[in-house]
C-alpha cells in the first residue's frame, strides 16, 4: 500500500527548500519533488554574470545563514551552491528527477503524478515551482514578420554574441539594466520600456538600503493577508547603471509601437534596422499542474491568500510574488512565508 505522507512539496529551489525546513522542524512526513538533478532552483540558468543586489547577510533561508563576509552581494552560482549545501545540512528529502505533471484529489489529499510516471501522495502539497519556466513574451505589431533573433532574459547568456550587432533590450527592472549595460559593453544597445528605469540608489548614507529597510516594517507585515500587493519595481544602483545610462551605453528611449521586417518602428515614426531584441519582461506562475483542480484563475494564477488556497482545501503555495510581503519571492522572503503556510497545514483537520 502507498506510503500517504503529510505534505508534498513541489520544486526543489529556494521556496521549497524553505517549506522543507519547516516541516522538519513540525515533524511531518514529506518529500521534496524536484525536476532538475540537484535541489538549486533556477539559479544555474540564469545568466552568467548575475549578482544578488542583497548583502550575503540578508540572502540565507531559515536555519543556515549565507556564507562568507556578510556585506558582500553573492554571485549566480553562490546561490546555487548554497542551496545545494542547504538541503544537505537539513538532510531534506529531495527526490530528483521528478517533474510533477499533475496532480490530483484522492480521497482526502491529493495524488501527484510526475512526468516520469511515479505516483506519489500525500494529504496536503505546498506548491514552490516558482515562475522561471513560463517567461513572459509579449506580442508586438509586427512581430511575426520580424527576420532578427528574439529571446527572453531567460535565455540570454552572455554578451558575446551580440558584438557588434544592434540590440534593443525590452523592460525597465533589475534585469533589464543590467542586461543592456552589459551588452552595451560589445553591442550598440537601446533600453526601451513604457516607463523609465526607477534607479534608487543601492547605499544610501554609506548604507545598503536592505539595512535601512529592515529598520522599517514593510519586510515583515503581512500586508498580502488584506491587501493586493505589487513587486516593488526598482533597479538599485550603486552608481554604474545611472552613469552608463548618462553616456548613452544604453541609451533610453520609449517602447517601440511595432516591429517590422528588418527592425523597429519607434513611436515617432522612425524606422531602425535592430539585429536582436530582448525581453527582460519578467514571468508568470508556472504551475499547469494544477488546472485540474480548479486552483487557478483564467489567466493561470493561484487563488491564493497568504499562501492558503482559496479554492482547494490542502492547497499551499510559497515563492509567489508578492504573496505576503514586497519579498516573498526572494530569498530572504521565502521562510517566513514557509512558516506561515506549515502552521496552517499542521492546524488543518486530518
Amino acid at each position: 500500500m502507498a506510503t500517504v505522507l503529510d505534505a508534498l512539496v513541489l520544486g526543489g529551489g529556494q521556496a521549497g527548500l524553505a517549506a522543507g525546513y519547516h516541516l522538519r522542524r513540525a515533524g511531518l512526513q514529506f518529500a521534496i519533488l524536484e525536476a532538475g538533478d540537484v535541489a538549486s532552483g533556477a539559479w544555474p540558468r540564469y545568466y552568467d554574470s548575475l549578482r544578488l543586489f542583497s548583502p550575503a547577510r540578508y540572502c540565507g533561508l531559515p536555519g543556515l545563514p549565507f556564507p562568507g563576509f556578510p556585506d558582500r552581494y553573492p554571485e549566480r552560482d553562490e546561490v546555487a551552491a548554497y542551496l545545494r549545501t542547504y538541503a544537505a545540512h537539513f538532510a531534506l528529502p529531495v527526490r530528483a528527477h521528478s517533474r510533477v505533471a499533475q496532480v490530483e484529489r484522492a480521497g482526502c489529499g491529493f495524488a501527484v503524478a510526475t512526468e516520469t510516471g511515479e505516483r506519489h501522495l500525500a494529504r496536503a502539497v505546498i506548491a514552490a515551482t516558482g515562475s522561471f519556466g513560463r517567461p513572459h513574451m509579449p506580442v508586438f505589431p509586427g512581430r511575426s514578420a520580424f527576420r532578427g533573433r528574439i529571446l527572453h532574459a531567460a535565455d540570454y547568456r552572455a554578451p558575446g554574441s551580440f558584438r557588434g550587432q544592434r540590440v534593443v533590450v525590452v523592460g525597465a527592472g533589475n534585469s533589464a539594466v543590467q542586461i543592456a549595460v552589459e551588452v552595451a559593453r560589445a553591442a550598440r544597445v537601446t533600453l526601451a520600456s513604457r516607463v523609465p528605469a526607477r534607479l534608487v540608489p543601492q547605499r544610501p548614507l554609506g548604507h545598503d538600503l536592505h539595512a535601512w529597510a529592515r529598520l522599517l516594517p514593510v519586510e515583515r507585515l503581512p500586508l498580502g493577508a488584506w491587501l493586493p500587493l505589487r513587486e516593488p519595481n526598482v533597479v538599485l544602483d550603486g552608481g554604474p547603471y545611472r552613469r552608463a545610462l548618462a553616456a548613452g551605453r544604453p541609451e533610453r528611449r520609449p517602447l517601440f509601437a511595432g516591429l517590422t521586417p528588418e527592425g523597429v518602428r519607434w513611436t515617432d515614426g522612425d524606422r531602425e534596422p535592430v539585429d536582436a531584441i530582448i525581453l527582460a519582461t519578467g514571468y508568470r506562475p508556472d504551475m499547469g499542474y494544477l488546472a485540474g483542480l480548479g486552483a487557478l484563475d483564467g489567466a493561470g494564477r493561484p487563488r491564493q491568500r497568504a499562501g492558503v488556497s482559496t479554492a482547494v482545501r490542502g492547497l499551499y503555495f510559497v515563492g509567489l510574488p508578492a504573496q505576503r510581503t514586497p519579498v516573498s519571492a526572494t530569498l530572504r522572503g521565502v521562510g517566513p512565508d514557509a512558516a506561515h503556510v506549515v502552521a496552517h497545514l499542521r492546524r488543518a483537520p486530518r
